[in-house]
């Protein structure tokens, strides 16, 4: 049934988006991506996201929320403002009501192309207390679109009870392990790739990345 239906990825490019527009490619029988500019701390991720795009041969939608950067300056769209992340506060780089916005934007174009399916790569498993990200919201906010456009909209969140491990064998599973690695950019310092490796994005992306091939060392040695 599902190879017969459309789905809309908010896809930035990264690590977790990228993955899941292969998991939304294998599917479903459409997949449109859709990349919001908000005036992030680097240009560098919307190229990265059009080159993916390009590459796997999906129709991406660009938007333009620059908006966000001027009601909520964080360290992910300003430069001045470090990332840090102090006991009892939410990161610096949390910013106020993106994926709601994001998943918002989203569900408008997808109802106008025909789309029902919204896929998102939050996760509550290794995430950094964004609010945002919990399944409560994506739940909540599943059901105030529906009602908002009296639209039968489902928000699919495929990693959201996986860890960062568990993300990459995904990506494995979906023989995409050396694109996502190679191709995606998650560095808060605009790096692709392994990106800085020092920034708090870049060291829970190795760290989970090194669980995942240490698995399978482990598993060939046990066969």
């Amino acid at each position: 049934m599902r190879q017969q239906e459309k789905a809309v990825v908010v896809f930035s490019g990264g690590q977790d988006s990228t993955t899941c527009l292969l998991w939304a490619m294998e599917t479903y029988g459409t997949v449109e991506a859709v990349t919001f500019n908000y005036g992030q701390r680097h240009a560098q991720e919307l190229i990265c996201a059009a080159e993916i795009a390009q590459e796997l041969g999906v129709r991406q939608h660009v938007l333009d929320l620059s908006l966000l950067s001027q009601l909520a300056p964080n360290a992910l769209t300003r430069q001045d403002i470090a990332i840090e992340h102090r006991e009892g506060s939410l990161p610096s780089t949390f910013v106020d009501g993106r994926n709601m916005l994001f998943l918002t934007f989203a569900a408008v174009l997808a109802k106008n192309i025909g789309a029902r399916h919204l896929v998102t790569g939050v996760c509550e498993t290794d995430f950094s207390g964004y609010p945002d990200c919990r399944d409560v919201f994506i739940k909540s906010l599943n059901v105030t679109l529906n009602l908002s456009m009296d639209y039968s909209f489902v928000i699919e969140t495929p990693l959201m009870w996986l860890d960062k491990a568990q993300t990459w064998a995904l990506a494995d599973e979906l023989g995409g392990l050396d694109f996502v690695r190679e191709r995606t950019l998650t560095c808060y310092n605009g790096i692709p790739a392994d990106g800085c490796g020092n920034c708090p994005a870049c060291l829970l992306r190795r760290k989970g990345l090194d669980a995942y091939l240490e698995s399978q060392r482990e598993r060939k040695l046990t066969r």
